[in-house]
C-alpha cells in the first residue's frame, strides 16, 4: 500500500520508531514514552492503522476489561529503510561488468522476465493493445506517468523514466524495460522514441498481432518449460544490450 503524506505525518514517525523496538505496546505505554495524552496516541494509531502500517490485537487480562496492543505490520516494518536506489545502481553495475556478451544478455533477459513476473497477474487483456493498457496501469501504480494510443499500432508513451539516474549512466536499462513490456504484452515491442535521444518522452510500440513476425532486430525464442502457458519470449538484437 502506498502511504500518502496526509496519512503519515511527522508525529506518527515517533510511534513507528517506538514500535520498531518492541513487538507491541499499549496506548498507555506509548503515551508515557511520547509524553502526550492517550487521545493523541489514539489519533496517531488510527491514522497508522488506516494506512496499513499498524495492527491491533486484543490482550486478555485476569481481571477487568481486555486491553489492546499495537504492533507494526509488514508494511510498517518496511517504512523508512529504503536504500534500494543505491543497491540497484551497484547491482546493475555488476551485471554490466560481465565481459561475456552472451552471459550479459542472458542476465538482462532474466532480469526483464523477473520484473514481468512481478506484474504478470495484472496483465490480463485479450489483445496486445489491451495488454499494453494493462501495462500502463501498472506503470501508473509505479508513479510513472504514461498513456496508451490506439492507432495503426498500439503505443505506450511514458512521460517520466522509472530509472532516471540509472538510465543516464547506462541506457541498457531501457532495453530491459522494453523486454519486460514485451514479455507482458506477448508480442514484439520496439522502443520507437527515447528521451535519451532527445525525444520529449519514451514510446514503446507493440505489434498488433501476437502471432505475427517480430519487427526487424528481434527474434522469437522458444518458451522455456517454466513459462508454459505464457506468451512467447522475445529478445532484442545483441547490440541493443551491449
Amino acid at each position: 500500500m502506498n502511504v500518502s503524506p496526509r496519512e503519515f505525518r511527522d508525529s506518527d514517525a515517533a510511534v513507528v520508531d517506538l514500535l520498531r523496538g518492541d513487538k507491541s505496546l499499549g496506548i498507555g505505554e506509548l503515551a508515557d514514552h511520547l509524553g502526550v495524552t492517550a487521545t493523541a496516541v489514539r489519533q496517531r494509531l488510527d491514522r497508522l492503522m488506516q494506512a496499513g502500517m499498524v495492527e491491533r490485537r486484543t490482550v486478555a487480562k485476569p481481571r477487568g476489561r481486555p486491553s489492546h496492543a499495537y504492533s507494526l505490520t509488514a508494511t510498517g516494518r518496511r517504512l523508512g529503510g529504503d536504500n534500494f536506489r543505491d543497491l540497484a545502481m551497484v547491482l546493475w553495475k555488476e551485471v554490466r561488468s560481465v565481459t561475456d556478451d552472451t552471459v550479459r544478455r542472458g542476465l538482462l533477459n532474466r532480469i526483464a522476465g523477473a520484473l514481468a513476473d512481478v506484474y504478470r497477474d495484472r496483465v490480463t487483456g485479450k489483445t496486445p493493445a489491451d495488454r499494453l493498457a494493462d501495462v500502463a496501469a501498472v506503470f501508473a501504480d509505479r508513479n510513472v506517468a504514461c498513456s496508451v494510443e490506439h492507432g495503426a499500432l498500439p503505443v505506450l508513451t511514458s512521460y517520466s523514466c522509472p530509472y532516471p539516474d540509472l538510465a543516464e549512466q547506462d541506457r541498457a536499462i531501457c532495453a530491459a524495460e522494453r523486454l519486460m513490456i514485451q514479455d507482458l504484452v506477448g508480442t514484439a515491442v520496439q522502443l520507437s522514441e527515447c528521451r535519451l535521444d532527445g525525444a520529449p518522452c519514451c514510446r514503446f510500440t507493440a505489434a498488433s498481432d501476437a502471432e505475427g513476425d517480430p519487427p526487424q532486430g528481434l527474434e522469437r525464442k522458444p518458451v522455456p518449460s517454466s513459462n508454459a502457458g505464457r506468451f512467447p519470449v522475445l529478445s532484442t538484437a545483441p547490440e541493443s544490450l551491449s
